[in-house]
């Protein structure tokens, strides 16, 4: 397998469910802005997508993958049967669940979101909304059990596809409501729900080769199922801190009016990247990480482990300058129309500025707790995330009234980043990782090719200010040019220095 190559098809999929779901909110920006229904569905949205991003992105591949594959290895049916197992227990747990949270919604929607309590109106549609999303949880959760059978059998393309579902569903979902006048941000929570139940489907059709669920009514608490459920919980909490801190980061910007609203657009423009640089990374990384690891090859563990951080920096660096170069342009041309005026533009974008100082930070957590989780360690990432979580507790609260919303991508940032050093010093500690001789090089002409990209980005935004005019109509398109420009000669650069060679990222 090549790391690079599968994470390509990993990260093409990616980055086009990313691509439809840009396009997405650009028409729920137009529609809706920053209003109380942006809010309310913000709010009932960030909880099931939360467990989304926390599901289908790693998390439970993290617990599921080495406990799974170490069955499959003593044969297909004994897989199967643990396989069965979870699916099942999972299915029985997520229904009740679900059941409690739609008796309790009001309750869960002052706790997530605190600040609407005073605004009757705002909280009433939030807890409408919740009630209509929340079973997209139960659906997600299942179909990120089938994404880990396929991703153990290196097919990476079916499970990083199956998200593009709903993308699609949201945006026919906008326009049908705008088209026949209807309520559209509770159309937008009936297409969340109806979105889940496509993905599970298809991604039935997708792993039948590999296996079919049976539910189980009767089923055993052994002790395989009670060590893989006691990975699972510290994996989901350490693996998605950084979802973690933005539902954190949503509760307190509930008492601000729109805040909710700038987090999610900004929170939605660097999720590109993270995508690629830490999710797809560390997908891609841990079944082969896991199974050399297994095997005590150390040889192909330092391989693994050297490629997959130098990747994820390859990815990250490049992107945070440019974020910080170009955030106002960004979130201008992605989100300046309609409803969202140019105060929003501005607010948005400074949400965005402090939240890319973090970004190589956000993609390498994904990749560093994937060294622990490959070895069967899912508590020592589970302490890390609880300290880079009180942490950013702490930061915001204490700082919120003076500074308001802006402050909650900066103590997000700065945890994160907090989470990352005592990562590898612990990593370096236990001799977990090996840095090669030629990591410093590396770092430093990745360094360099980002400095090309940046002089081309800022002279070329520059040259083109009046494009990028609030009320100018095609500054889409001069966004796309720059970007694609920019990239392509990051890429030229760092293939020139040498970093960026696809041989270096074979595995065996």
């Amino acid at each position: 397998m090549n790391l690079l190559s599968s994470t390509s098809v990993f990260g093409f999929y990616t980055l086009l469910s990313r691509i439809l779901g840009y396009f997405r909110d650009i028409l729920i920006a137009i529609f809706l802005g920053t209003s109380i229904y942006a809010d309310a569905f913000f709010v009932a949205f960030r909880l099931p997508n939360t467990f989304r991003r926390l599901f289908a992105e790693g998390t439970f591949n993290a617990a599921f993958i080495p406990s799974y594959a170490q069955e499959k290895l003593q044969g297909e049916d004994t897989g199967k049967k643990f396989a069965d197992e979870v699916f099942s227990l999972l299915l029985f747990f997520l229904v009740f669940l679900i059941i409690i949270i739609e008796i309790f919604t009001p309750v869960l929607v002052y706790l997530i979101a605190p600040g609407f309590y005073e605004d009757t109106e705002k909280f009433n549609l939030a807890v409408e909304f919740t009630r209509i999303t929340f079973p997209f949880l139960l659906f997600v959760s299942l179909s990120s059990l089938l994404a880990g059978i396929l991703n153990t059998n290196n097919k990476f393309a079916a499970a990083a596809a199956a998200p593009i579902i709903l993308n699609v569903v949201l945006i026919l979902f906008l326009i049908a409501s705008y088209y026949y006048d209807l309520n559209i941000a509770k159309s937008l929570s009936i297409g969340v729900t109806l979105a889940g139940i496509l993905q599970l489907i298809i991604l039935i059709i997708f792993t039948k080769k590999f296996y079919f669920p049976s539910i189980k009514l009767l089923f055993k608490f052994n002790d395989k199922i009670k060590n893989f459920f006691k990975k699972l919980l510290p994996s989901i909490f350490s693996s998605g801190i950084t979802q973690i801190n933005i539902l954190v980061g949503t509760i307190i910007a509930s008492f601000q009016s729109g805040a909710v609203s700038y987090l999610y657009y900004a929170d939605r423009v660097y999720q590109i990247n993270l995508a690629i640089a830490g999710i797809a990374v560390g997908t891609v990384a841990l079944p082969s990480l896991s199974k050399s690891i297994k095997l005590n090859d150390q040889k192909s563990v330092d391989v693994i482990q050297n490629r997959s951080v130098e990747l994820s920096l390859l990815l990250s660096i490049p992107a945070t300058f440019g974020l910080l170069i170009a955030s106002k342009e960004i979130v201008n041309c992605l989100f300046g129309y309609g409803s969202f005026d140019s105060v929003d533009v501005i607010y948005t974008s400074l949400a965005l500025t402090f939240f890319a100082i973090g970004v190589p930070a956000f993609a390498l957590i994904k990749i560093l707790s994937v060294f622990y989780f490959a070895r069967d360690n899912t508590k020592l990432p589970f302490y890390i995330s609880l300290i880079s979580m009180i942490l950013n507790i702490i930061i915001s609260v204490s700082l919120f009234k003076k500074y308001g919303f802006i402050i909650i991508p900066i103590a997000t940032s700065f945890s994160t980043w907090v989470a990352v050093l005592i990562y590898f010093v612990l990593l370096s500690r236990n001799k977990f990782i090996n840095f090669e001789k030629q990591y410093l090089s590396n770092f430093l002409k990745i360094l360099l090719a980002t400095i090309f990209m940046c002089l081309f980005l800022y002279f070329g935004l520059d040259y083109f200010e009046d494009k990028f005019e609030y009320s100018y109509k095609f500054k889409l398109i001069y966004l796309l040019i720059m970007v694609v420009l920019s990239a392509a000669i990051y890429l030229f650069v760092a293939r020139f220095l040498g970093v960026l060679n696809l041989k270096s990222y074979k595995l065996k």
